[in-house]
């Protein structure tokens, strides 16, 4: 886990990550870990990707596990978040973070797609805190951080699928803050922009499409790393005063609340 700050101030507490085999999940396990949070690795199907973020986390003195769950499988992740409390008696943050990111003009767009989307994104996250709620409000200090994402806000071509489910979290996430509240639950959203990350594109040059006809105002392509240092305090003490935000990290490629 180079280049992450290790601390303490998630000792005792245990984080599950959906999606977390690579790119921002896996940087969102690798932080909350080196903020010294037992960490879940959620992959849908690829043992090796999450055993291999298992292994970094354990090579630097930290405590994993990986489960394969895939999150539009209501009983799937029923089972995942139980096998968590069974495992170490209790579930305290819930990122979720699985989603598809594919590119298809809207013309060429069909349900199947669009369905296929909507159920990772929206549905499983549904699925996950529905799940994980018990747990989390047992914890007293429960937060929830959902992954949204710049197109969200703004718009972007060959991508009305993705737009809509990313628009949907942010609502969703809102909608949580006031339901959960009393709960003593947080529930906030990051909203990655401008990621420096392997996707699935229909670019020639292997990026989404709109980041062609945008730029950051830092000069730059953001890492994963810096996206989880969001997660990291949202999850932490310092972010128990933070709920129904919406929390931007594009390196001001989009200056919106």
């Amino acid at each position: 886990m180079a280049g992450i700050i290790s601390g303490t101030e998630l000792a005792g507490r245990v984080a599950l990550v959906t999606g977390a085999g690579r790119n921002i999940g896996r940087a969102i396990a690798l932080e909350l870990a080196a903020a010294g949070a037992t960490v879940v690795v959620n992959v849908r199907g690829n043992h090796g990707e999450a055993e291999a973020v298992v292994h970094e986390i354990r090579a630097a003195d930290g405590d994993a596990i990986a489960l394969l769950a895939d999150v539009t499988d209501r009983a799937a992740v029923e089972t995942m978040m139980r096998k968590t409390v069974d495992h170490f008696g209790r579930l305290d943050v819930l990122v979720n973070n699985a989603a598809i990111r594919e590119e298809v003009p809207f013309a060429d767009l069909d349900f199947a797609a669009w369905r296929r989307v909507l159920d990772v994104c929206l549905d499983g996250a549904f699925f996950c805190v529905k799940a994980a709620h018990g747990a989390l409000k047992a914890s007293g200090a429960g937060a929830i951080i959902n992954i949204g994402g710049l197109t969200g806000h703004t718009g972007a071509e060959a991508r009305a699928h993705v737009v809509t489910a990313k628009a949907g979290l942010a609502g969703f996430t809102r909608a949580l803050a006031h339901d959960l509240a009393a709960d003593g639950i947080t529930a906030n959203c990051v909203s990655p922009g401008m990621m420096a990350t392997r996707r699935q594109t229909t670019s020639a040059a292997g990026e989404p499409v709109h980041h062609a006809t945008r730029t950051t105002l830092i000069g730059r392509r953001g890492r994963p790393e810096e996206c989880a240092a969001a997660v990291r305090w949202l999850a932490g003490p310092g972010g128990r005063f933070v709920t129904g935000q919406v929390i931007h990290v594009n390196g001001g490629a989009f200056l919106g609340g």
